[in-house]
């Protein structure tokens, strides 16, 4: 929302999934920008890459276990034409009740093999609003990956200063051992 109401070239695209991703409140305040294209993923993803040739900055919102099905729009619709589309991929993980079919397990290892993409994963709520800034200013495709349910409950700032793409946060110096986290699997030390 805070983006959206910085910058009218914001678009959000979902594939019938507005209450599941969250972006029922960006579709009430800017109907105009908002698109549901029905349980289509793959026109979703094309679509995105044609507002984004046309100068907007779409976010496609879509669970994680569906966008398995746009691997092909997202290698020569966007990441081969390096456009600037975002994706927001909820569900990332393990998604207990809602099944196996909706498990979001295999996202990171087919999205690192499209050229030109930057895939991220956010510890907490503040960080994911960082990333959402990063992407909306990258001018090339992003993806945002996160898993369903509540974040840990951290203050997110007013103003999200984008991150710096390929690097990470040290969160405690030592020379014994190096342990990476990636974005829920963060604990706090």
């Amino acid at each position: 929302m805070r983006q959206g109401e910085k910058d009218a070239k914001i678009v959000s695209i979902t594939a019938a999934m507005r209450q599941g991703t969250g972006v029922e409140s960006f579709f009430e305040h800017f109907p105009e920008r908002s698109f549901d294209v029905g349980i289509a993923e793959e026109h979703a993803v094309t679509f995105a890459a044609a507002m984004a040739k046309a100068g907007y900055k779409p976010v496609v919102s879509l669970y994680s276990t569906f966008l398995q099905r746009t691997y092909d729009q997202l290698l020569h619709d966007v990441c081969l034409m390096n456009l600037p589309v975002t994706l927001s991929i909820d569900r990332a993980g393990l998604v207990g009740e809602d099944g196996p079919t909706h498990h979001g397990v295999f996202d990171i290892s087919f999205l690192r093999t499209l050229p030109n993409m930057v895939v991220m994963a956010p510890k907490d709520e503040n960080e994911l609003s960082r990333m959402l800034a990063t992407a909306l200013n990258y001018p090339g495709p992003c993806a945002i990956r996160y898993p369903k349910g509540k974040g840990p409950g951290v203050a997110v700032d007013n103003e999200a200063a984008p991150l710096d793409i390929g690097r990470a946060e040290v969160l405690r110096e030592g020379n014994d051992v190096a342990i990476f986290a990636l974005g829920s699997m963060f604990i706090p030390l």
